[in-house]
This record gives structure tokens, C-alpha cells and sequence, in this order.
């Protein structure tokens, strides 16, 4: 096949994602003296795309006494179930205050207050102390609005929209990563952007799963180009499941999270025979971890205790109108898009796949163990362990977002621009173009419901050996089946050819968490194995997947923190 002409691209600096994370490296890029070139590619449109927009909740941060950084650290290694990498753990809550402090002085946002003027803090599960800072419940709004409006101020950034990439460029010889190559969604053309340093910043995104939270651009894509280009991945059968997506049949916005600051104000969940069932999992009922809550739900469904459209019930009405209106306007709006009243009478709700805690490993300074590669927020693993708590998403997102840019900018006159190897961006382009050689092969479509309908039954909230055995043989089908599809049409705006790149994504990130789940023979956190409902016992431990080889156990660090307590 005679491949098209492709555009090249020069910069200092590549940022791949446009949400909180990609926003914060850009800013801090700027401020940098002397600032570099950044180039950021967003899969969507600059300030309306990616799931850092849709956070609801707020951000997890310490303001004031009697509430401390050790207890927030504490709070989030407990709710990891010990499997977090604790000096990630430790930056997080210790940056959290000056990034919120920055987020209001420096790029405009204005956090909900206290009739004292100081910044309101409300409650969230799994959490000692009221420490979500938020916008009402639309805080991710305001954050992304704010920190786009600032990035789109600043001269040294360049923003590509509905650009993605579609894989990672190399050196010659696969030392270095040297960009990336990028496909120009609008035209069907790519680009090569050659980069003395690359942030991965595209989110990771569990939309492969039936009911999903996440925005619908989210398909892995930095966690798979990360995997291929050879980069070690961490703890990737860890999927959260939010314990409260709204259920409206088959609309677009089923699964989308209703959060948790309604639990943590009170909100009760019933089945369909009215019970309020969390007593009977949990002593702290409605407040416990997004982990237990959602596989509490789910054994409600299976024990036939759900409502026929297969949810439960939440229900704040109890709390009364004038108060639900008041705190959670936006969620109202959104429920009564779909015919339900939030302020008044309960509304049906299910678990829906939320956030990766896996993701690729990375150190202190955000660098992936390959040069040239940095990666931040939830493409990133290690943070959470095997649950994060509800507030810690964005936290992470900006901490590590401008963490990363600082470290870019303190690294750049060390780090050459070295080309990449062309017949890498051949092979790649021609990986692509793949299906439009198919002639009249069969849709993509059908492939993309049967792996959701799989992950979800096989792979999702409970697992056990003989079910991850089937999905692995299942996945196996579908990757073959994905090679055989083919797209119609020409490479401009061709929806069905962005939706067959998006597959290839999926697929590898399936087939991590798949491993991983099959390997991890215990339950922890998100992970729940029916035939292995217990701790392992001994050392917790990460897994570490690397392309070809088996998973392997490595046992946590425990570096400022051990489970019996000691430092």
C-alpha cells in the first residue's frame, strides 16, 4: 500500500490530553524561564473534552486543623488497601494544598465558601475528616475552565484540536521516545512531532465496560501507546466502580456518576424491596469506600434484590428539596434531563466503571522508565493502590500534572531533539490504514458491544478463575475479529475509523487487566475474586506487567507507612 504524505512538526515539549493534568504541565511550562515551545494534541475540543470536566465532587486537600497531611496520607494508603507506591502517595497530599492555592491566584478558579470566607470543605467516603474542596457540584467545570482560559493565554503553547495520537515515535534503536505521531481527526492526515520531551496526559478512561462513568473519547489510549512502545504497567486489574451511576435506559448518559458528596451528606441506597442493605456489608453503611459500596450493590443484583432495569435505589430526598437544590444543583438538573426528581423521591442507580488505579510505573519526577517519556494523572499507576478515594482523581491530576511540567522544565537544556526512526512512523502510518484495505470486511461496531458485554460480566466488579479464563480466550477472539474489520469511506472525519484505533486500545488495556486480575489470586480494594474472597496474606504486593513476559509480584515499599501502624 503507497502511504500519504505526512506533516512534521518541531517542539520542546509534547503534551498528549488536554484535562487537568496536561493543563497544569502546560501552565507551569509557561512559567518557566525561559519558557519552551508546547505543543498540546487533544483528542476533543481545547476546554470541552476529557473527564477532569466532568468531576462533580471536589478536590481532597488539607486546609486547617484538626485535619493534617499525615491523615490524609493515611486515609488514602488505607482506602489503597496498602498497595499504593507511598512517595507518590506522600507528594500527592503534601502538594495538594499549594496546587489549590494556585488553581485560585493563579489561574482564576473560585472554590465554594464558609460564611467566614475560608474555602468549604465537605465530607467524602473513606475519608476522617471534611477535606473535598468544591465548585457546588460542578467542580471540574470550573477547573478546566479556568486552567484553559489561562493555557490559551500563553504564547508558548501551541493546541491541536480533535488531533489524537495514535502512537508513541522512537529513536532509532527504541532508546528514547522522541514524540509521537498524531492523527489529525477533521482532515485524516497524520503528523510526526518530533519532541525533546513527551507528557502523557490522555487520562485512562474504563469506557470498555457496559455501564461506564467516563466521557466517551476516553478508550486507554496512553496506557496502550505506553504498553506497545515497551513501558512497564502496574496494577491494571484494579478498576474502580463508582457505586452511583444513573441509570437511564439506553441513553448516552447512563453511567454517569451521581458523586459522592451524596452519600457523604447523607443519601441512602435501597434495593427493590425498600431495604437500606449497606448495614449488612459495612459498618459505616453509605460512607464506606467507593470499592466496598459498589460491590455491595452488585451483590444485591445477584442475590435478585435489584430493580428489573437491574439498579438499586439512591435517595436524598429525606434531607428535603431546599437542601439538595442548594448543594447539588447540577446532579438535579442532570436527573431531571432523564424524568427523575432528585430533590423529591429516590432515583435508580448502578455501579458504572469509573477510574483506572493501574496504569503505567513511573517515579517521583514522573518519568515512565523510558527517556524522553513522562506521564501524569491517570494514565499514571501507583497513587491509589487498589482503590482511590472520591476527591483524590483531580488532586492527582494537577499535582502530578505540574509536577511534571517543573520536572520538564528543569531537564529540557539537557534533553537533545533527536529525530525519530522513519520507518517507525511508516510502520505506524500503515498500521492505521490497515482496515480501509479490507474492502467489504465486516464493522468494527459489533466487536466493540460484545468486548463491553464481556468485560463487564467476566472481568468486572466480582471475578474468579473460571470466568478470567473465558474472557482471556474471549479476548483473544475479538483481537482477531478486530483484525479482520475493516471501515468504509476516506479517512476524513471517518467515525468507524477512529472507533477501530480506539478498539486496538481497548483491547490492550483488556488484556492487562485480564492478566493481572488472573495472576492477583486474592481480593484487595477493587479487585473482588469470589474464589479467593480473602487477603492473600504476607506482603501486599504490585504487579508488574511487561510486554511478553509473565506478571510480576513485587512487594510494596512501605517507606513512611506500615499496616500495623508503624513508620
Amino acid at each position: 500500500m503507497t502511504l500519504p504524505p505526512y506533516d512534521t512538526l518541531d517542539t520542546d515539549v509534547l503534551i498528549l490530553g488536554s484535562g487537568g493534568a496536561g493543563l497544569c504541565a502546560a501552565l507551569h511550562l509557561a512559567d518557566a524561564r525561559p519558557a519552551p515551545r508546547v505543543l498540546m494534541a487533544v483528542k476533543g475540543l481545547f476546554g470541552k473534552s476529557g473527564c477532569t470536566r466532568m468531576v462533580q465532587g471536589g478536590y481532597n486537600v488539607v486546609l486547617r486543623q484538626p485535619d493534617s497531611l499525615e491523615a490524609h496520607f493515611r486515609d488514602t494508603v488505607s482506602g489503597g488497601q496498602w498497595l499504593n507506591d507511598q512517595e507518590l502517595a506522600w507528594l500527592l497530599v503534601k502538594e495538594a494544598p499549594g496546587r489549590v492555592l494556585e488553581l485560585e491566584n493563579r489561574a482564576g478558579c473560585f472554590f465554594d465558601r464558609n460564611p467566614d470566607g475560608t474555602v468549604h470543605q465537605k465530607p467524602f467516603a473513606g475519608q476522617t475528616h471534611d477535606r473535598t474542596v468544591h465548585k457546588g457540584d460542578l467542580t471540574g467545570i470550573e477547573i478546566v475552565n479556568r486552567l484553559s482560559e489561562q493555557v490559551a493565554a500563553t504564547p508558548n503553547t501551541t493546541v491541536l484540536e480533535e488531533v489524537r495520537a495514535v502512537e508513541l515515535l522512537q529513536s532509532h534503536g527504541g532508546g528514547r521516545i522522541v514524540g509521537a505521531l498524531l492523527l489529525d481527526q477533521r482532515t485524516g492526515r497524520f503528523v510526526a512531532v518530533n519532541a525533546r520531551a513527551t507528557l502523557l496526559a490522555t487520562g485512562g478512561g474504563p469506557t470498555m465496560y457496559r455501564i461506564a462513568a467516563p466521557c466517551h473519547d476516553k478508550t486507554c489510549d496512553g496506557i496502550a501507546m505506553a504498553w506497545r512502545a515497551g513501558a512497564t504497567l502496574m496494577d491494571m486489574e484494579m478498576v474502580q466502580f463508582h457505586p452511583t451511576g444513573l441509570l437511564a435506559a439506553n441513553a448516552q448518559i447512563t453511567g454517569t456518576v451521581l458523586e459522592e458528596g451524596l452519600r457523604g451528606a447523607g443519601a441512602h441506597l435501597r434495593n427493590a424491596l425498600g431495604e437500606r442493605f449497606m448495614g449488612r456489608y459495612d459498618a459505616r453503611e453509605e460512607r464506606a469506600t467507593r470499592d466496598v459500596v459498589s460491590r455491595s450493590s452488585y451483590m444485591e443484583l445477584m442475590a435478585g434484590r435489584g430493580t428489573p432495569e437491574g439498579g438499586v435505589w439512591l435517595d436524598i430526598s429525606h434531607l428535603g428539596a431546599d437542601f439538595v437544590l442548594k448543594n447539588f444543583r447540577g446532579m438535579t438538573l442532570r436527573c431531571r434531563d432523564v424524568g427523575y426528581d432528585l430533590a423529591t423521591e429516590p432515583v435508580l442507580v448502578s455501579p458504572t466503571a469509573h477510574f483506572l488505579m493501574g496504569g503505567v510505573v513511573i517515579d517521583t519526577q514522573c518519568r515512565a522508565g523510558l527517556e524522553g517519556l513522562y506521564v501524569a494523572g491517570e494514565d499514571a499507576g501507583g497513587v491509589h493502590g487498589a482503590n482511590r478515594l472520591g476527591g483524590n482523581g483531580v488532586a492527582e491530576s494537577t499535582v502530578f500534572g505540574g509536577l511534571a511540567g517543573d520536572v520538564i522544565a528543569a531537564r529540557l537544556p539537557e534533553s537533545p531533539l533527536v529525530p525519530w526512526d522513519a520507518s517507525h512512523v511508516a510502520l505506524a502510518m500503515e498500521h492505521c490504514l490497515a482496515p480501509f484495505r479490507r474492502g467489504e470486511a465486516p464493522p468494527v461496531y459489533p466487536l466493540r458491544e460484545r468486548l463491553r458485554e464481556l468485560m463487564w460480566v467476566k472481568a468486572g466488579l466480582v471475578r474468579d478463575a473460571a470466568q478470567l479464563a473465558e474472557a482471556a480466550a474471549a479476548l483473544a477472539e475479538l483481537r482477531e475479529g478486530w483484525r479482520q474489520a475493516g471501515v468504509p469511506g476516506g479517512p476524513a472525519y471517518n467515525l468507524a475509523w477512529m472507533d477501530w484505533l480506539n478498539l486496538e486500545n481497548w483491547l490492550d488495556a483488556c488484556e492487562t487487566i485480564v492478566a493481572g486480575a488472573t495472576a492477583r489470586s486474592e481480593s484487595r480494594g477493587s479487585h473482588y475474586r469470589s474464589d479467593h474472597p480473602q487477603h492473600g496474606g504476607g506482603t501486599p504486593y504490585n504487579l508488574l506487567l511487561r510486554h511478553g513476559e509473565a506478571p510480576e509480584r513485587r512487594p510494596v515499599r512501605f517507606t513512611r507507612l506500615s499496616p500495623d501502624g508503624a513508620a
